[in-house]
């Protein structure tokens, strides 16, 4: 990993500069990506924009900055793009653009000294160049100022390219297409869908699907899958309920997109199961009836006055192999079992010896 520390003009900086609105905003002749298209936007205040201008225009330091260099591409120059810094990269590229004033001072109204001491602050800036690897674990070890950077949107510095640009407007702007929003946890401009969905395509291996689409001219083939994700679910599940929220609907769709399933006979499985008292994990339903495991319901268990009534009924024995153990030794049982109807209440509850318990559950 080569990291270079160099001095940057606000001369240099704001040369080019361009705010493109949905196109991105650039800078440092060009060659600088302040804020890729589609890429979440954290809009400093008043008050924070001109700490800013108030710190370059005291010559006081400013937080150093991180750019990451960028590979060019056959026929292409290269450039950067900002990891960190990019509010006070913009506070500093909009003042010196005129688009607001300081103390009633905008920068053209500044003296010919002032305007040549503020385009002349020098900026520390990192130049982080290396393989994706590198970088990547370079900026989770950063101590990043401000605003912390979630894993995605680190993934999305390295990872940089034609296909996280096109992506990102499915997935991260407020005017992207509404699909799928009840179904994912966390919010958009955080990228945490577009995490989501990379997650579910790739089946947990996020930086190598990455890596491998990283200069695919678009996302395409990632926004077609996750649509085929949430018809899906649609389909499977007609009835919404706020419990299919954040539930890993890819791996499922991607396990039982091709088994044939009866909605109307899992619709009523579901509100039955809804209903029940003794599932404390209600969203954990939807895997249930996919994947028959029990452990994604979380059963009620057995309270200790209840493990207490029926040690003492059967005399601190265990009912299996009739040993005497202390309570601490035991284990609470369903004696019919709960996927045959047999609730979780003391009339229904044996104390079992670990060992035969584990025999019991084993079967």
């Amino acid at each position: 990993m080569k990291i270079e520390l160099k001095e940057i003009t606000i001369r240099e900086l704001t040369n080019g500069y361009a705010d493109n609105q949905e196109n991105g905003v650039v800078g440092y002749g060009g060659k600088l990506d302040i804020r890729p298209p589609f890429q979440r936007e954290f809009v400093y205040g008043d008050k924070e924009r001109n700490a800013v201008i108030d710190t370059v225009q005291k010559d006081f330091p400013l937080n150093v900055m991180y750019w990451a260099v960028q590979v060019p591409l056959e026929g292409d120059l290269g450039g950067f793009e900002v990891i960190d810094g990019q509010q006070r990269t913009i506070s500093i590229c909009q003042y010196v653009n005129g688009d607001f004033s300081l103390n009633g001072l905008a920068f053209h109204n500044l003296t010919k000294d002032k305007k040549e001491q503020l385009l002349n602050y020098k900026l520390m800036v990192y130049f982080c160049e290396g393989t994706d690897s590198e970088k990547l674990e370079w900026f989770k070890t950063i101590n990043i100022a401000g605003k912390e950077l979630t894993n995605q949107e680190l993934r999305n510095a390295v990872y940089s390219g034609s296909w996280v640009t096109d992506a990102k407007r499915y997935f991260s702007k407020n005017n992207r297409p509404k699909i799928g929003d009840e179904y994912l946890s966390g919010s958009a401009n955080r990228q945490e869908y577009f995490e989501t969905a990379i997650d579910w395509i790739s089946e947990g291996n996020i930086e190598r699907y990455m890596s491998d689409h990283q200069h695919t001219k678009d996302a395409l083939d990632l926004w077609s899958y996750f649509q085929r994700v949430i018809n899906w679910v649609k389909a499977t599940f007609p009835k919404y309920r706020r419990e299919m929220k954040g539930i890993e609907w890819g791996f499922l769709y991607n396990q039982y997109k091709d088994t044939m399933l009866d909605a109307v006979k899992l619709e009523n499985e579901i509100a039955k199961l809804m209903s029940d008292d003794d599932v404390t994990k209600k969203s954990g339903i939807y895997r249930y009836v996919l994947t028959r495991e029990e452990k994604y319901l979380s059963i009620r268990t057995f309270t200790d006055n209840m493990k207490r009534e029926s040690y003492e009924k059967q005399d601190e024995i265990c009912i299996k192999c009739q040993k005497q153990c202390k309570i601490e030794e035991m284990e609470a049982d369903h004696i019919t079992p709960w996927h045959e109807g047999g609730k979780t209440i003391a009339e229904n509850c044996q104390m079992l010896c670990k060992e035969c318990n584990r025999r019991k559950s084993g079967k």
